[in-house]
C-alpha cells in the first residue's frame, strides 16, 4: 500500500470533502476549514482545515464563536500532519481540551483476512433496530465506561433514516450482549469506516474483536469498498496491526465547551 497516496487519498475523501454522518447533520466549507454541524445530540466538529501560521488565530476564534452562538460543545479534529505544524498548542491556548491521542490505521479490505469467526460461546447478531441499538450501547457503556445516550441517538437515527450507510453488529454470550462495533459508509468514497469496538471485560483477548472486525471487512467488500478506517486506540493498535493494519498518522481530539 502507498502510504503517502493513500493518506492524501484519505484527507480528500473522507476530510475536505466530508459528507454528514447522519440524517441530521450538515456540512459548511467556510475558508480553510469544513465543519459539521448537527443537533446536540450529533456531532459537531471540524474536520478539515488548510490553515497557515497567520490565518489560524482567526480561524479558530471564529469557530468558536460560531458554535458557542449555536451553544454546542464541539470538536476540533486535529490529525498529525495538519498545518501549521502548532495548531494543536494554538487549540489549547484558546480554550481546548485535548483528548487521548488516537493513530489513523488503514487497510486494503482484498489483503484481510476474512475468515476469523467468533469464539465458541459467542454468535454476531446484526443491528437494525431500536431494541438492537440499545444493546450496542449497552456494551459501549460497559466496555468504555462512558454513556450511551449519544450513541443510541445517532445510530437510531441512521438505520432509520440512512440504513444503507451504517452497518451495526454485537457479539451475544447467551443472551448477554458482550461486545459490538459499527461501520460506517462514505458513498462515493472507497473508505469505510470502522467505529465502536468495545468487548466488555471478562470476553477480552478471545478473539471477539477479531471477528467483529472480520465481519464488518466481508460487508465492506461486499459493498465495493477498498479500503478500512480506523482510529485506533493503544489498546487496540497491536491487534489491527497484526490483521494487517497500517499506522498512517495520529489524530487528536481537541474538544471546546462553551
Amino acid at each position: 500500500m502507498d502510504h503517502a497516496g493513500v493518506l492524501a487519498l484519505f484527507d480528500r475523501d473522507m476530510r475536505e470533502g466530508a459528507q454528514p454522518d447522519g440524517p441530521d447533520a450538515r456540512v459548511e466549507r467556510v475558508g480553510g476549514v469544513v465543519r459539521q454541524v448537527s443537533s446536540a445530540q450529533g456531532w459537531n466538529g471540524v474536520v478539515w482545515s488548510d490553515l497557515d501560521a497567520a490565518g489560524a488565530v482567526a480561524a479558530v476564534a471564529e469557530q468558536i464563536a460560531y458554535f458557542s452562538g449555536l451553544g454546542r460543545e464541539f470538536e476540533w479534529k486535529l490529525y498529525g500532519h495538519d498545518r501549521p505544524v502548532d495548531l494543536g498548542e494554538r487549540l489549547r491556548g484558546a480554550g481546548f481540551t485535548a483528548e487521548p491521542e488516537e493513530t489513523l490505521m488503514i487497510a486494503e479490505v482484498a489483503a484481510l483476512d476474512l475468515g476469523a469467526e467468533p469464539p465458541e460461546g459467542i454468535r454476531l447478531l446484526a443491528v437494525t433496530d431500536a431494541a438492537g441499538v440499545d444493546l450496542v450501547a449497552d456494551v459501549h457503556e460497559k466496555a468504555f465506561g462512558t454513556d450511551g445516550t449519544r450513541l443510541r441517538h445517532q445510530l437510531l437515527a441512521r438505520l432509520t433514516g440512512e440504513p444503507d450507510t451504517v452497518v451495526a453488529v454485537v457479539a451475544l454470550a447467551g443472551d448477554e450482549p458482550v461486545s459490538a462495533a459499527r461501520m460506517e459508509l462514505v458513498p462515493g468514497t472507497r473508505f469505510a469506516g470502522l467505529w465502536g469496538g468495545g468487548t466488555v471485560e471478562g470476553w477480552r483477548g478471545r478473539g471477539v474483536y477479531r471477528a467483529l472486525v472480520a465481519h464488518r471487512a466481508r460487508a465492506a467488500q461486499e459493498r465495493g469498498y477498498r479500503y478500512l478506517q480506523v482510529d485506533a486506540s493503544s489498546q487496540s493498535r497491536p491487534i489491527l496491526e497484526r490483521l494487517g493494519f497500517a499506522a498512517l498518522t495520529t489524530t487528536t481530539p481537541y474538544t471546546y465547551v462553551p
